[in-house]
């Protein structure tokens, strides 16, 4: 069978899953979660400790990757806006430059208005995708066929199974009106589906993507994103995830400066629902590099793991995203494969809006010549060996500072220290003014500024702004690069 070079333009298998927190992965020795084809990667790649995604929420974050632009300039701000169909993406100009570009799973880049059909070929093309699969979230997905009519691919398949009612009368039981979203739809409910295994939604996520992957062409290189549901809650695990963090029952870390809103066990219960999840998608990535080594092409595909935003996981009294803490704004990122160098865990700070410039230098292309005002950076020069971690990032090397920012808040982190602007611990940012512009910028500016030092203080629970001044005024200049205040 024939093959690209890994001297020329590799295949990109992109394995992407939906609010993965930055600590949930065994080589994390804190958290007892099983990922052993993620840890290898360690053995022959990159893993960045100190990685974010641009924004927390997975429509914001999965636009600024598709357009490689930080959040402010992405065009979505939040889940009211879509991706305007018209602008261009990573995937179309991957496509242009000879990839077939295909994808399975929720996208979301277009998650306020897109209705996914139950043949899951909705806005694909136009998003720059020669073939794929899209459904919806695990939420919109039950949303869409809480009548019984389904509503996207995996919906659709549940009703062929005759399993969609089964599947609606237990998300029905999971939700919980009397909780606002972003706290959470009754995360305390851990009890397994009913579906049977092949059933179950990352598992259909799973199969969609081995088709495509068996049937990707032989003469011109590839690109697969997989756009895994989990682990996002609710935490429907299956009969067997159920009892795989069970009998003998593990332990994980609980989470930090709590609240007494769930006791100890209840949460326990809920991580190891969670670390289930992990684990299933880490057993299908083995899966999917088993399928590489059966077409030949293990040696010629760069291979990367990444999240669009963590988890809170009960972490300051919090669930969900949208902060700026670590648990909510890090992302796992790994990279083995072509042309990758052996760097195993690397502390510098990294962001996974620069795999868009660096998926375009692997097919080709110059990034800054495809858009000028494009923010992402490849990395590939870092990835290959060509430059260090010590390489200005003009030189190929990592970032110096990485962004995040939501609603009202911004930050800047150089893989130590973490300036926030904008953020009241005490306050949610969706209860903040944080879609007027002109209260956004006031707060950016005005408001006294949160500094983490994640060396000192991994949990993020003390001020440090106070005792590093110098810090502040350097990240303070950054972030007034990336957005004047």
């Amino acid at each position: 069978m024939a093959t690209t070079s890994s001297t020329t333009r590799p295949n990109i298998l992109f394995v992407f899953p939906d609010q993965h927190r930055p600590d949930w992965v065994g080589y994390d020795s804190d958290v007892p979660v099983r990922t052993p084809t993620l840890d290898s990667f360690l053995d022959s790649g990159v893993a960045f400790d100190n990685a974010v995604c641009p924004s927390p929420i997975c429509g914001p974050s999965r636009a600024s990757l598709a357009a490689g632009r930080e959040y402010d300039t992405c065009f979505v701000r939040d889940h009211d806006a879509d991706y305007p169909l018209a602008a261009p993406t990573m995937y179309g100009r991957l496509r242009d430059a000879g990839y077939h570009v295909m994808g399975t799973g929720k996208f979301d880049i277009q998650k306020h208005s897109t209705v996914q059909g139950i043949d899951g070929t909705n806005n694909l093309r136009a998003n720059g995708f020669s073939e794929g699969v899209n459904t919806a979230g695990k939420w919109n997905a039950y949303g869409k066929a809480s009548d019984g009519t389904p509503g996207d691919p995996y919906t659709k398949y549940l009703a062929d199974e005759g399993l969609l009612e089964t599947h609606i009368d237990d998300f029905a039981q999971r939700r919980d009106d009397s909780l606002a979203y972003y706290e959470g739809i009754d995360i305390a409910a851990t009890f397994p589906t009913p579906l049977p295994e092949h059933a179950y939604c990352d598992n259909f996520v799973g199969r969609t993507t081995a088709e495509l992957l068996r049937g990707a062409p032989a003469d011109q290189p590839w690109f697969m994103q997989v756009n895994f549901v989990g682990p996002h809650n609710p935490w429907d695990v299956t009969e067997a995830m159920h009892g795989w963090y069970r009998d003998p029952d593990v332990m994980f870390p609980g989470p930090v400066d709590a609240t007494d809103r769930f006791p100890p066990d209840k949460h326990q219960a809920i991580r190891r629902n969670y670390a289930a999840m992990v684990e299933n998608i880490d057993r299908w990535l083995g899966q999917f590099l088993d399928i590489l080594e059966e077409r030949g092409e293990r040696e010629d595909t760069v291979v990367v793991f990444a999240s669009d935003h963590g988890e809170m996981l009960g972490d300051h009294g919090h669930w969900y995203k949208q902060f700026p803490y670590q648990a909510s704004a890090g992302v796992p990122f790994a990279v083995e494969g072509a042309g990758v160098a052996d760097r195993g865990l690397v502390d510098a700070p990294a962001t996974i809006l620069d795999l868009h410039a660096t998926f375009l230098d692997y097919a080709g292309l110059d990034p800054q010549v495809v858009d000028p005002a494009m923010d992402s950076r490849s990395m590939r020069p870092f990835l290959s060996g060509d430059s260090d971690v010590d390489d200005a990032p003009a030189q190929g090397g990592p970032r110096e500072v990485v962004y995040s920012g939501f609603g009202s808040w911004r930050f800047a982190f150089d893989g130590r220290f973490k300036l926030v602007r904008g953020f009241d611990p005490d306050t949610h940012p969706r209860e903040t003014d944080a879609w007027d512009e002109h209260a956004v910028r006031e707060r950016l500016r005005t408001e006294d500024p949160l500094l983490f030092d994640l060396d000192e203080d991994p949990a993020e629970t003390t001020d440090s702004s106070g005792t590093e001044p110098g810090a502040v005024e350097r990240l303070d200049e950054a972030l007034g690069e990336l957005r004047p205040i």
